[in-house]
Protein backbone atom coordinates (compact mmCIF):
# COMPACT_ATOMS: atom_id res chain seq x y z
CA UNK A 1 0.00 0.00 0.00
CA UNK A 2 1.70 2.99 -1.18
CA UNK A 3 2.36 5.79 1.54
CA UNK A 4 -0.26 7.60 3.11
CA UNK A 5 0.27 11.63 3.44
CA UNK A 6 -2.51 12.16 6.35
CA UNK A 7 -3.75 16.09 7.33
CA UNK A 8 -5.01 16.51 10.54
CA UNK A 9 -7.53 19.24 11.84
CA UNK A 10 -9.51 19.94 15.30
CA UNK A 11 -11.40 22.11 17.32
CA UNK A 12 -10.39 23.57 21.05
CA UNK A 13 -11.44 25.83 23.23
CA UNK A 14 -9.08 29.36 22.44
CA UNK A 15 -6.46 29.11 24.96
CA UNK A 16 -7.13 25.91 26.65
CA UNK A 17 -5.68 23.34 26.94
CA UNK A 18 -7.62 19.96 25.48
CA UNK A 19 -5.08 16.74 26.59
CA UNK A 20 -7.50 14.35 24.82
CA UNK A 21 -6.87 16.22 21.77
CA UNK A 22 -3.44 16.36 22.17
CA UNK A 23 -2.91 12.77 22.72
CA UNK A 24 -4.78 11.78 19.92
CA UNK A 25 -2.78 14.02 17.52
CA UNK A 26 0.17 12.47 19.53
CA UNK A 27 -1.04 8.95 18.17
CA UNK A 28 -1.39 10.44 14.60
CA UNK A 29 2.12 11.90 14.05
CA UNK A 30 3.23 7.93 15.58
CA UNK A 31 1.31 6.30 13.20
CA UNK A 32 2.23 7.88 10.10
CA UNK A 33 5.53 9.12 8.73
CA UNK A 34 3.85 11.95 7.06
CA UNK A 35 1.40 14.18 8.81
CA UNK A 36 0.79 18.03 8.73
CA UNK A 37 -1.53 20.04 10.89
CA UNK A 38 -3.68 22.39 9.53
CA UNK A 39 -2.74 26.03 10.27
CA UNK A 40 -6.14 26.83 12.07
CA UNK A 41 -5.34 23.55 15.00
CA UNK A 42 -1.79 24.57 15.25
CA UNK A 43 -2.79 28.27 16.22
CA UNK A 44 -5.25 26.82 18.98
CA UNK A 45 -2.45 24.90 20.23
CA UNK A 46 0.23 27.18 20.89
CA UNK A 47 -2.63 29.31 22.22
CA UNK A 48 -2.58 26.57 24.77
CA UNK A 49 1.26 26.23 25.16
CA UNK A 50 1.39 23.23 22.75
CA UNK A 51 3.79 23.17 19.88
CA UNK A 52 3.85 20.37 17.45
CA UNK A 53 7.28 19.63 15.40
CA UNK A 54 4.79 19.06 12.48
CA UNK A 55 4.42 21.03 9.02
CA UNK A 56 1.63 23.34 9.44
CA UNK A 57 -0.44 23.90 5.97
CA UNK A 58 -3.56 25.74 5.05
CA UNK A 59 -6.56 24.97 2.89
CA UNK A 60 -4.76 25.61 -0.19
CA UNK A 61 -2.53 23.41 0.82
CA UNK A 62 -3.87 20.60 1.93
CA UNK A 63 -6.29 20.69 -1.13
CA UNK A 64 -3.31 20.46 -3.89
CA UNK A 65 -0.83 18.74 -1.70
CA UNK A 66 -1.81 15.39 -2.57
CA UNK A 67 -3.01 14.73 1.36
CA UNK A 68 -4.48 10.67 1.45
CA UNK A 69 -6.98 11.97 4.24
CA UNK A 70 -8.14 14.55 6.39
CA UNK A 71 -8.19 13.12 10.33
CA UNK A 72 -11.02 15.59 12.59
CA UNK A 73 -10.28 15.46 15.68
CA UNK A 74 -13.56 17.23 17.31
CA UNK A 75 -17.52 16.99 17.08
CA UNK A 76 -20.25 17.10 14.16
CA UNK A 77 -19.07 21.24 14.24
CA UNK A 78 -15.36 19.89 13.11
CA UNK A 79 -16.98 17.39 10.47
CA UNK A 80 -18.58 20.48 8.93
CA UNK A 81 -15.68 22.71 8.94
CA UNK A 82 -13.32 19.58 7.86
CA UNK A 83 -16.13 19.21 4.81
CA UNK A 84 -15.49 23.02 3.72
CA UNK A 85 -11.71 22.98 4.27
CA UNK A 86 -11.16 19.98 1.52
CA UNK A 87 -14.08 20.76 -0.99
CA UNK A 88 -14.01 19.11 -4.14
CA UNK A 89 -9.99 17.74 -3.31
CA UNK A 90 -11.54 14.27 -3.17
CA UNK A 91 -9.85 13.70 0.45
CA UNK A 92 -11.65 11.76 2.21
CA UNK A 93 -12.27 12.64 6.28
CA UNK A 94 -11.89 10.40 9.12
CA UNK A 95 -13.74 11.64 12.18
CA UNK A 96 -12.10 10.89 15.53
CA UNK A 97 -15.04 12.31 18.18
CA UNK A 98 -13.47 14.50 20.68
CA UNK A 99 -16.87 16.49 21.13
CA UNK A 100 -20.27 15.22 22.48
CA UNK A 101 -22.79 13.47 20.42
CA UNK A 102 -20.63 12.35 17.62
CA UNK A 103 -22.95 11.62 14.79
CA UNK A 104 -20.65 12.13 11.99
CA UNK A 105 -17.40 12.10 13.90
CA UNK A 106 -18.15 8.21 14.37
CA UNK A 107 -15.08 6.99 15.43
CA UNK A 108 -15.04 7.22 19.39
CA UNK A 109 -11.50 8.61 20.82
CA UNK A 110 -10.83 5.63 22.71
CA UNK A 111 -10.78 3.58 19.58
CA UNK A 112 -8.44 5.69 18.48
CA UNK A 113 -5.23 3.43 18.40
CA UNK A 114 -7.13 0.56 16.32
CA UNK A 115 -8.35 3.02 14.01
CA UNK A 116 -5.21 4.31 13.13
CA UNK A 117 -3.85 0.76 12.58
CA UNK A 118 -7.00 -0.01 10.54
CA UNK A 119 -6.20 2.86 8.37
CA UNK A 120 -2.58 1.63 7.99
CA UNK A 121 -4.04 -2.06 6.76
CA UNK A 122 -6.10 -0.59 4.52
CA UNK A 123 -9.28 -1.69 6.05
CA UNK A 124 -11.69 0.84 5.81
CA UNK A 125 -14.59 2.14 3.24
CA UNK A 126 -15.15 5.47 2.10
CA UNK A 127 -19.01 6.16 2.15
CA UNK A 128 -19.65 9.15 0.06
CA UNK A 129 -21.85 11.92 1.08
CA UNK A 130 -23.87 14.53 -1.13
CA UNK A 131 -23.55 18.27 -0.73
CA UNK A 132 -26.12 21.18 -1.68
CA UNK A 133 -24.73 24.19 -3.33
CA UNK A 134 -26.59 27.97 -3.90
CA UNK A 135 -25.51 30.63 -6.50
CA UNK A 136 -27.07 33.62 -6.97
CA UNK A 137 -26.42 37.22 -8.64
CA UNK A 138 -24.24 38.01 -5.95
CA UNK A 139 -20.85 35.64 -5.02
CA UNK A 140 -22.56 35.38 -1.52
CA UNK A 141 -19.71 32.78 -0.27
CA UNK A 142 -16.87 32.85 -3.03
CA UNK A 143 -15.92 29.34 -4.34
CA UNK A 144 -17.25 27.63 -1.29
CA UNK A 145 -20.49 27.92 -1.88
CA UNK A 146 -21.69 24.43 -0.32
CA UNK A 147 -22.78 22.80 2.39
CA UNK A 148 -22.74 19.16 3.42
CA UNK A 149 -25.83 19.53 6.11
CA UNK A 150 -28.03 22.09 5.02
CA UNK A 151 -28.39 25.90 3.17
CA UNK A 152 -30.78 27.74 5.36
CA UNK A 153 -32.35 31.08 4.81
CA UNK A 154 -34.08 32.32 7.86
CA UNK A 155 -34.63 35.84 9.67
CA UNK A 156 -32.91 38.04 11.00
CA UNK A 157 -32.38 38.95 15.40
CA UNK A 158 -34.24 42.28 14.48
CA UNK A 159 -37.10 41.18 12.17
CA UNK A 160 -40.58 38.89 12.64
CA UNK A 161 -41.25 36.31 10.34
CA UNK A 162 -40.22 36.03 6.71
CA UNK A 163 -42.22 35.02 2.80
CA UNK A 164 -40.13 32.75 0.97
CA UNK A 165 -41.29 31.88 -1.95
CA UNK A 166 -39.77 28.91 -3.74
CA UNK A 167 -40.20 26.99 -7.08
CA UNK A 168 -38.63 23.52 -8.53
CA UNK A 169 -37.64 23.47 -11.88
CA UNK A 170 -39.31 26.96 -12.88
CA UNK A 171 -42.57 25.62 -11.72
CA UNK A 172 -44.21 27.67 -8.50
CA UNK A 173 -43.87 25.04 -5.37
CA UNK A 174 -45.36 26.68 -2.06
CA UNK A 175 -45.13 30.09 -0.94
CA UNK A 176 -43.94 29.84 2.92
CA UNK A 177 -44.66 32.17 6.02
CA UNK A 178 -42.22 31.32 8.42
CA UNK A 179 -39.22 32.06 10.40
CA UNK A 180 -37.26 30.35 7.44
CA UNK A 181 -36.65 27.48 5.12
CA UNK A 182 -34.07 24.63 5.31
CA UNK A 183 -32.73 22.86 2.35
CA UNK A 184 -31.09 19.67 3.94
CA UNK A 185 -29.10 17.12 2.19
CA UNK A 186 -29.49 13.06 3.32
CA UNK A 187 -26.57 13.99 6.01
CA UNK A 188 -28.16 16.85 7.23
CA UNK A 189 -31.73 14.97 7.95
CA UNK A 190 -30.65 14.32 11.21
CA UNK A 191 -29.42 17.95 11.75
CA UNK A 192 -31.14 21.10 11.64
CA UNK A 193 -33.78 20.06 9.60
CA UNK A 194 -34.79 17.04 12.31
CA UNK A 195 -35.07 19.49 14.90
CA UNK A 196 -37.65 21.59 12.47
CA UNK A 197 -39.64 17.98 12.07
CA UNK A 198 -38.12 17.02 8.99
CA UNK A 199 -38.00 13.04 8.24
CA UNK A 200 -34.35 10.95 8.86
CA UNK A 201 -32.94 9.84 5.66
CA UNK A 202 -30.08 7.72 4.76
CA UNK A 203 -27.31 9.03 3.76
CA UNK A 204 -27.11 7.23 0.08
CA UNK A 205 -30.72 8.64 -0.58
CA UNK A 206 -30.74 10.12 -3.35
CA UNK A 207 -33.24 13.38 -2.00
CA UNK A 208 -33.41 17.03 -0.77
CA UNK A 209 -35.74 17.59 2.17
CA UNK A 210 -37.54 21.41 2.21
CA UNK A 211 -38.26 21.95 5.76
CA UNK A 212 -40.11 25.41 7.69
CA UNK A 213 -38.65 26.85 10.63
CA UNK A 214 -41.95 27.20 12.47
CA UNK A 215 -44.46 27.82 9.66
CA UNK A 216 -47.49 30.08 10.35
CA UNK A 217 -49.36 27.79 7.54
CA UNK A 218 -50.58 24.71 10.27
CA UNK A 219 -50.84 22.34 6.87
CA UNK A 220 -47.63 23.08 5.43
CA UNK A 221 -44.83 20.32 6.43
CA UNK A 222 -41.65 19.34 5.16
CA UNK A 223 -41.36 17.68 1.54
CA UNK A 224 -39.20 15.29 0.13
CA UNK A 225 -37.68 15.56 -3.39
CA UNK A 226 -34.94 13.99 -5.78
CA UNK A 227 -31.92 15.50 -5.27
CA UNK A 228 -31.81 15.99 -9.36
CA UNK A 229 -34.17 18.79 -9.22
CA UNK A 230 -33.69 22.81 -8.84
CA UNK A 231 -34.74 25.21 -5.90
CA UNK A 232 -35.04 28.12 -6.72
CA UNK A 233 -36.46 30.48 -3.45
CA UNK A 234 -36.47 34.40 -3.56
CA UNK A 235 -37.23 36.14 0.02
CA UNK A 236 -39.64 39.13 1.19
CA UNK A 237 -39.46 40.56 4.77
CA UNK A 238 -39.75 43.68 6.85
CA UNK A 239 -36.22 43.96 7.57
CA UNK A 240 -33.42 45.39 5.11
CA UNK A 241 -31.83 42.34 5.53
CA UNK A 242 -31.96 38.64 6.14
CA UNK A 243 -29.62 35.72 6.42
CA UNK A 244 -28.77 32.68 4.32
CA UNK A 245 -26.66 29.90 6.45
CA UNK A 246 -24.38 27.35 4.96
CA UNK A 247 -24.00 24.79 7.83
CA UNK A 248 -21.95 27.43 10.19
CA UNK A 249 -21.28 30.24 8.13
CA UNK A 250 -23.70 32.87 7.37
CA UNK A 251 -23.91 35.90 5.85
CA UNK A 252 -26.70 38.73 5.44
CA UNK A 253 -29.32 38.50 2.59
CA UNK A 254 -30.49 41.21 0.68
CA UNK A 255 -34.49 41.13 0.15
CA UNK A 256 -35.66 39.90 -3.06
CA UNK A 257 -32.23 38.45 -4.94
CA UNK A 258 -33.09 34.66 -5.94
CA UNK A 259 -31.20 32.01 -4.73
CA UNK A 260 -30.71 28.87 -7.19
CA UNK A 261 -30.08 25.74 -5.20
CA UNK A 262 -29.12 22.59 -6.05
CA UNK A 263 -27.21 19.39 -5.27
CA UNK A 264 -23.27 19.67 -5.85
CA UNK A 265 -21.47 18.33 -8.19
CA UNK A 266 -18.67 16.05 -5.99
CA UNK A 267 -19.11 14.69 -2.78
CA UNK A 268 -17.21 14.59 0.01
CA UNK A 269 -16.34 11.04 1.25
CA UNK A 270 -16.36 9.74 5.33
CA UNK A 271 -14.26 7.37 6.46
CA UNK A 272 -15.97 3.95 7.99
CA UNK A 273 -15.30 1.39 9.49
CA UNK A 274 -18.52 -0.78 9.56
CA UNK A 275 -21.13 -0.59 7.22
CA UNK A 276 -23.51 -0.49 9.44
CA UNK A 277 -22.28 2.11 11.52
CA UNK A 278 -25.29 4.79 10.60
CA UNK A 279 -27.94 2.42 12.03
CA UNK A 280 -26.20 2.41 15.29
CA UNK A 281 -25.54 5.70 15.66
CA UNK A 282 -28.95 6.31 15.21
CA UNK A 283 -29.73 4.14 17.99
CA UNK A 284 -27.09 4.91 20.05
CA UNK A 285 -26.99 8.61 19.86
CA UNK A 286 -30.59 9.99 18.90
CA UNK A 287 -32.07 6.91 21.05
CA UNK A 288 -34.07 5.86 18.06
CA UNK A 289 -36.41 2.79 18.42
CA UNK A 290 -35.61 3.34 22.52
CA UNK A 291 -38.54 2.15 24.32
CA UNK A 292 -38.40 3.87 27.67
CA UNK A 293 -41.44 2.01 29.20
CA UNK A 294 -38.44 -1.10 29.55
Amino acid sequence: MMEMRIAVHGRLRSGSKDDRLIHILRQVSAAFPAVAICSGLNQALLEAGEEFNLPVINQHQLRTGNYTMLVSIGGDGTILEAARMVGNSGIPILGINNGRLGFLSSTPHEDTAAALNRLTQGDFIIEQRSLVQVSSSVNLFGKDNFSLNEITVHKSAKSSMIVVHAYLDGAFLNTYWADGLIISTPTGSTGYSLSAGGPILTPNSQSLIITPIAPHNLNVRPLVIPDNQHITLSVEGTAQDHLISLDSISCPLKPALTLDISKADFSVGLVRFHPEDYFNTLRSKLMWGIDRRN
